[in-house]
Parts: structure tokens; C-alpha cells; sequence
């Protein structure tokens, strides 16, 4: 399952668990009430690999800015602090604005529009939001933007073939769904066979996606998020 509260069916869980039944959450987590939590990517290896991807491509150089949802979104916030870390790594390149477009299109056309406006000089967007990013892509997506000021961020492939097909985007940021709930369906094998117990170090195979390691607090991390370009793209639907 995944959880769209921590805490609302942790009583439904518990009792499943008394009866023997194992419980995995995957994506969004019920901490304390399921066996496993199978997570697609560390907060910190979010934040830090879009600033990377980014940084590659306007060669580690030049202004660049954030556009996120909600000022006050606890997930935005954390990988935006992981951001400006590694951003430590490249001085010459300078974070010169954060915005934010609520989740809302029209809203983050608007301050993508404002980031242009205001700062002639920019070189790349970062946006952590699939509504951001897809707002932001088609704010650049003209003659006198597109390949110059370079966007990634978190989105979805169907919502971005045709900025990436036409050179506005070349890379972004995801998670497999495909390999989150092939891993879930290996993990749940093994805790339901005995094999697993959600002790931190134990392993276990998860087919042709190779082995896996419990962490801490009974989690195991898919990887690194996913880079989605034109090499890829087309092999996704959703």
C-alpha cells in the first residue's frame, strides 16, 4: 500500500500484522504500523542530483533558480536545502532565486515568466514539482529561450516527450514506478516467506533489479532517482 496519511490505517495495519500478514508501503510510508517501506529515492539524493544534472549541463556555470510549489511544502523545502549543499560544489554557479507556483499552472507560468524577466542572465531552472516543471517547460519552450536557459526538476515523461523531443529539456528526474513496485512485489515474498524480517542489514534479490539491503527504521531504498532524456523517454507512458 501506499500511505496518503502516516497514521489513518495504522490500526487496520497493526491488526493485519497480529494476524500474520505482512504489510509493505512503498512511495508514501505509515511509519511504525508495516514490515517495510520501500522507498524510490533519499531525500538528500534527490536534491543533490538535480543541482548535478543541471550543473552538467550549463557546464557548472552561471545564474540559475528554483521554481517550487508551496513556500511551505516539507518534502520542496528539504530537497531545496540538499540543493543549495551542492551547490557548494560549483562556485560559478549562482542560485539567484527561489519562487514558488503553488501547484497551481497558471501560477508557475507566471513566476517562471518573472524569473526571466528579472534576471536576462539566467542559465538554468531547477524545478521539483511535475506541475512546476511542465509550467516552466512550456514558458521556455520558444525561439529565444529554448537551449538557452536550460530546465530539469521532477516530472513525468508523458507530460514532457515533446519538450525534451524539441531540445527545451534535455534531462529529468524521477523514480521507476515500474522497478518501486517490482521491488515491493519481491520484498513482500520475502518477508511473507520468513526470509526477511526488516532487521537493518539484511538482504535480499529483487530479481533482475539485483540485490537489496534493509536500512535504517525498516526501509530499503530503490536508487538514485531516475534520469528520464531522449535516449529513454519514449519507452514510458504515464
Amino acid at each position: 500500500m501506499s500511505a496518503t496519511d502516516p497514521t489513518a490505517l495504522c490500526p487496520t495495519l497493526n491488526a493485519a500484522m497480529k494476524r500474520g500478514i505482512t504489510v509493505i508501503t512503498y512511495d508514501s510510508d505509515a511509519p511504525g504500523c508495516r514490515d517495510l517501506f520501500i522507498n524510490q529515492a533519499s531525500t538528500a539524493q534527490i536534491g543533490t542530483s538535480e543541482v548535478d544534472l543541471l550543473a552538467k549541463e550549463i557546464n557548472d556555470s552561471g545564474d540559475i533558480a528554483i521554481v517550487s510549489a508551496a513556500s511551505s511544502a516539507t518534502n520542496q523545502n528539504a530537497w531545496i536545502g540538499y540543493m543549495k549543499q551542492e551547490l557548494a560544489k560549483y562556485p560559478k554557479m549562482k542560485l539567484v532565486a527561489t519562487v514558488y507556483g503553488n501547484d497551481d499552472p497558471t501560477t508557475s507560468t507566471q513566476v517562471t515568466q518573472g524569473l526571466l524577466e528579472r534576471y536576462p542572465n539566467l542559465k538554468g531552472i531547477i524545478s521539483p514539482t511535475t506541475v512546476g516543471i511542465a509550467a516552466a517547460a512550456a514558458v521556455l519552450d520558444t525561439a529565444k529561450y529554448r537551449g538557452k536557459v536550460l530546465l530539469t526538476g521532477l516530472g513525468t515523461p508523458d507530460s514532457l516527450k515533446k519538450y525534451v523531443s524539441d531540445g527545451t529539456i534535455k534531462g529529468f528526474e524521477l523514480w521507476n514506478p515500474a522497478n518501486l513496485g517490482y521491488l515491493a512485489g519481491y520484498a513482500a515474498v520475502e518477508v511473507a516467506s520468513g526470509k526477511v524480517n526488516g532487521t537493518s542489514g539484511q538482504s535480499f534479490s529483487a530479481g533482475k533489479l539485483g540485490s537489496f539491503t534493509v536500512g535504517a527504521d525498516k526501509t530499503v531504498l530503490l536508487g538514485p532517482p531516475f534520469v528520464f532524456d531522449s535516449s529513454n523517454i519514449n519507452n514510458f507512458n504515464f
